[in-house]
């Protein structure tokens, strides 16, 4: 018994630390100070060595992705790509930490698709609950209010939840891909087609630059290493571990340390409506996405 809860202890522990990285993200990208252009093809470019690695040592194992696998891989990176350029674009017009809450409506959003797509089954609660996150995305982008934090809420509330859509997409069609058993090679596809496109687009979209000041440099390895790599990793490996509630409460930890960080780092001061709304959307896409226990 003891050795079972010191095993369940650890996985909390480094889901909780996965979801940490993760948040620390969009403070690392605000510190950065780059086009959304530079900063995604940077974080696709600095990830690819340790991820081609493992896609080599999966082929192997495993075997090579097969045509619909390569096609699932470039879809899935060109909204990945979305997701990034607009998500960095909104860190710059809301704010690191709320610009990862209303991309957190991606919770939400997931299931909708899925619903919308392949008609499956969701309960009564998540469809009360979407008009009450959409009232928290109201709040918390500051729409209705004057003196709002961030240099221009409204758009970034725009290019958040744009971001969100990008980042569901991705998600609903890596699940359709069917190639569950060969992730990091798909994971290496999605990674190229992502920099591809975010070079492609940056010239018409706030530029993008080859030769940024190594400062930038600097903060965009520290957001690969803690967000695209150790944290989605320690993510992905401990969560399918811990009951699904579990899960879905240390993710919220994730929009939650971002607005800290947010607070102390880049000393970003949301109104209490924006807090206010924050929590909204939080509480409402936790108790949309999670199912009643059983009495």
């Amino acid at each position: 018994m003891e050795i079972i809860e010191r095993a369940d202890y650890r996985w909390h522990l480094g889901g909780a630390l996965g979801a940490l990285c993760v948040s620390a993200s969009a403070v690392l990208l605000g510190l950065a100070s780059t086009t959304p252009a530079t900063a995604t093809a940077a974080r696709c470019l600095f990830a690819l060595p340790v991820v081609g690695a493992l896609a080599w040592l999966e082929r192997r194992r495993h075997g090579a992705l097969s045509v619909r696998g390569y096609l699932a891989g470039v879809g899935c990176g060109v909204l990945f790509a979305g997701d990034m350029l607009w998500w960095t674009q909104s860190i710059r017009e809301v704010g690191a930490g709320l610009s990862t809450v209303l991309v957190n409506t991606q919770i939400a959003l997931v299931p909708l698709l899925a619903w919308l797509v392949d008609r499956e089954r969701v309960g009564p609660r998540f469809l009360w609950c979407l008009p009450v996150i959409l009232a928290g995305v109201v709040l918390a982008g500051g729409v209705f209010q004057r003196g709002a934090g961030g240099s221009n809420p409204a758009w970034g509330t725009v290019h958040a939840i744009a971001a969100a859509l990008c980042y569901s997409g991705f998600l609903f069609l890596l699940r359709r891909g069917g190639q569950a058993g060969q992730p990091m090679q798909t994971y290496g596809i999605v990674l190229v087609s992502a920099a591809v496109v975010a070079i492609a687009t940056g010239p018409w979209w706030h530029g993008v630059d080859f030769t940024p000041a190594w400062s930038s440099i600097g903060w965009l390895v520290l957001v690969t290493v803690t967000g695209q790599l150790l944290g989605w990793l320690l993510v992905a490996f401990c969560s399918p571990r811990l009951p699904s509630d579990v899960s879905s409460a240390l993710l919220l930890l994730t929009p939650v340390g971002a607005v800290v960080l947010g607070a102390l780092v880049l000393r970003e001061r949301p109104t209490p409506l924006q807090l206010t709304g924050c929590a909204v959307v939080l509480v409402a896409s936790y108790v949309a996405t999670t199912r009643p226990r059983d009495p």
